[in-house]
């Protein structure tokens, strides 16, 4: 038997037993150490019951079926989803865009082990990379959804020490994005109006952080790039009114990349938009699993990534974490099993 985590209601989350995981073929088992929290705290304010919970973890392998690429002992970082690791798309590391992904159920037999706020998982081998030596597994768990998403957009948009960056949103993604924006040496400004995540920008190296809901959020913007704008932006807050700002505060020529989920629509006017300002927009998802070794590079070289992690919870203390994880008073929160 294992425990892992659920959401019983509103605000109601708690630790449930269910059957422990057995490997098939090269799917191995992983006892969870590190499992960062997301956007699962939606679901804990709404009530909707969740059975299975989390997407990102850091582990060590307990279980193999067969010989393979990983081994019992093996500390790995594991990447999210269950793509089929065979496509076009999964060989060029590009795994995040499959479009033959499993069916874990099926495949399997039940959902058990799908989910990382649990004590272990069951995932395909070659989604599984290596930890280096003298890493934690608090900190390698930042390469996934705390560095992950915007080091794969900056990739996209060849980001240097040249280029001035409007991060819209400072959640986790967002400080994660500051992180590595600082890290290739550009300018970061931020658009973020929560008293804790604005500090936390500041800290991280943000210079300034605008509040868009100001009348004159684009204007401060455009004072702050000699009325030029800014050379390259990234969404992290999943907002329609983000997606604009993003758009009208881009010089022309510049880029923009969207990481954060919205299911809204956003406005695009395909004239002044983008024939006259002459703008590249990139959707972006997670990065190229080729480039794991440099966002481990960026956790092991950068003097302020403890800083990324603001709170530490054993799994036991599910409620408590999920209540930090709705306050928004937190930069990522990780959960030990």
């Amino acid at each position: 038997m294992m425990k892992k985590a659920v959401i019983l209601g509103e605000r109601r989350a708690e630790l449930v037993e269910v059957p422990g995981l057995r490997p098939k073929e090269d799917w191995v088992v992983v006892r969870v150490q590190a499992a960062p929290m997301c956007t699962e705290y939606k679901r804990f304010l709404t009530g909707q019951k969740t059975d299975y919970l989390g997407h990102e973890a850091t582990g060590e392998i307990v279980a193999v079926a067969q010989p393979g690429r990983v081994k019992e002992g093996d500390r790995v970082v594991v990447m999210p989803g269950y793509p089929c690791g065979r496509c076009s798309l999964c060989i060029a590391g590009e795994y995040a865009y499959c479009e033959n992904k499993y069916n874990f159920a099926k495949f399997i037999g039940t959902l058990e082990g799908s989910a990382t706020m649990a004590q272990y998982l069951l995932k395909p081998s070659w989604l599984l990379t290596l930890i280096p030596d003298g890493v934690s597994y608090e900190y390698a768990s930042l390469a996934i959804c705390t560095l992950g998403p915007t080091f794969g957009a900056f990739e996209l948009m060849d980001v240097g020490p040249f280029d001035t960056v409007l991060i819209t949103g400072a959640g986790p993604v967002g400080l994660g994005g500051i992180v590595n924006a600082r890290f290739r040496g550009a300018r970061v400004i931020v658009a973020e109006f929560h008293p804790w995540r604005v500090k936390k920008a500041k800290e991280l190296g943000a210079e300034v952080a605008i509040d868009p809901r100001s009348d004159d959020c684009l204007e401060q913007i455009k004072a702050l790039t000699g009325g030029i704008g800014v050379d390259k932006a990234v969404d992290c807050s999943g907002t329609v009114a983000a997606h604009r700002l993003c758009i009208e505060a881009v010089r022309c020529k510049g880029q923009i990349a969207f990481v954060g989920e919205c299911w809204e629509k956003t406005p695009l006017r395909i004239s002044p938009d983008m024939i006259q300002k002459g703008l590249t927009l990139y959707g972006s998802w997670h990065y190229n699993l080729s480039h794991f070794p440099k966002v481990m590079k960026v956790i092991q070289d950068w003097p302020l990534i403890d800083r990324l992690i603001s709170h530490i919870f054993p799994l036991s203390e599910i409620q408590e974490a999920f209540q930090m994880s709705a306050s928004h008073d937190c930069a990522k929160i990780i959960l030990k099993p």
